[in-house]
């Protein structure tokens, strides 16, 4: 069965070359654009189909944070494209002996084709963009994951048929996800609820640029204190660790803080009959969310994590291919 790739409303020359660091630097056209891209490569992959778009091109990935899904779907997503990656710890380069970011940047540029970054500062990665001269994709910081949330749009259309006018209940920490979710909702159209803690929530900076974007889409972000109220007529549920990675010494404490914010059955029966239950996942089972939700019928935590892989290989396509 032959499914060819098409470069669907956009010319595929239009994202060459540009940083991917967070959603607010992409229109809800470019991010519909990578979806399409995103769910044709899916499809290839289901048919056995291997075009190598990307056949000589090499992407290099630092990692000053550790990882399962962001390593090992760029990678292997690099490799189903016809490319290479390669792994570089902060404890093998120079940067982690103190090399600038500049100095850095300005080598790989001459080495590789685009560089992905997972690391903590959201400054560093912006830095590092600025003095490559080659494309610069945040693969997590402790600001923003929005490449995260790319699969979590694709997982959400794949699910509900549509973006636009989906209510989406965020319970937790107001994290990097909370953060990149807000931007994701608010550009695409959706309405995000997010119910976290008082002291928890998320940065009022960076609410106010989704609330900003939401105007523009007829989206509806909001912030609240109370879980039971968020979830209410909600399509997608969905959660994060209470204490994300970095964050461990405070894990006594955010469990006292985060006790009435657990995602649990009576909880998923507030939100609509049909509503599906998300995790960026690794999960803590018992704290954040209960065993029977996360491995319940409305759980589609698994399809989700596979989704990383065919986002981040229309990434890699839409910046990368020449």
């Amino acid at each position: 069965m032959g499914v060819e790739l098409k470069r669907a409303r956009l010319n595929p020359q239009y994202l060459h070359g540009k940083d991917f660091l967070t959603l607010a630097d992409y229109t809800q056209e470019e991010i519909t654009y990578l979806l399409q891209l995103a769910d044709q490569l899916k499809i290839q992959r289901k048919n056995g189909i291997a075009e190598q778009p990307l056949k000589g091109k090499t992407l290099g990935m630092i990692f000053e944070k550790s990882s399962t899904r962001t390593r090992v779907s760029f990678e292997a997503g690099i490799y189903q494209l016809g490319g290479n990656g390669i792994f570089l710890s902060s404890k093998d380069i120079q940067i982690g002996r103190g090399e600038s970011i500049s100095d850095t940047a300005q080598v790989l540029s001459g080495y590789l084709d685009a560089i992905m970054i997972r690391t903590f500062s959201q400054t560093a990665v912006e830095e590092l963009a600025e003095k490559a001269s080659i494309p610069v994709i945040n693969g997590l910081t402790d600001l923003y994951h929005p490449c995260q949330v790319l699969a979590d749009l694709q997982t959400i259309k794949e699910q509900k048929g549509t973006l636009d006018g989906v209510k989406v209940s965020y319970i937790g920490d107001g994290n990097n996800m909370a953060h990149s979710l807000m931007l994701g909702a608010a550009i695409m159209g959706m309405h995000l609820s997010v119910a976290a803690p008082k002291g928890y929530q998320p940065d009022q900076k960076i609410v106010a640029k989704a609330k900003k974007l939401a105007a523009l889409s007829e989206a509806d972000i909001q912030i609240t204190d109370n879980p039971e109220l968020s979830v209410k007529e909600s399509d997608v549920i969905y959660t994060d660790v209470w204490a994300s990675m970095g964050q461990e010494e405070e894990q006594v404490k955010r469990e006292i803080a985060f006790k009435d914010f657990q995602v649990h059955s009576n909880l998923l029966q507030l939100a609509k009959s049909d509503a599906i239950f998300m995790h960026c996942l690794p999960a803590h089972r018992g704290e954040e969310v209960t065993a029977d939700v996360i491995d319940g019928n409305h759980s589609v935590i698994f399809q989700q994590a596979e989704n990383r892989l065919h986002v981040q290989k229309a990434l890699l396509v839409a910046l990368m291919e020449s």
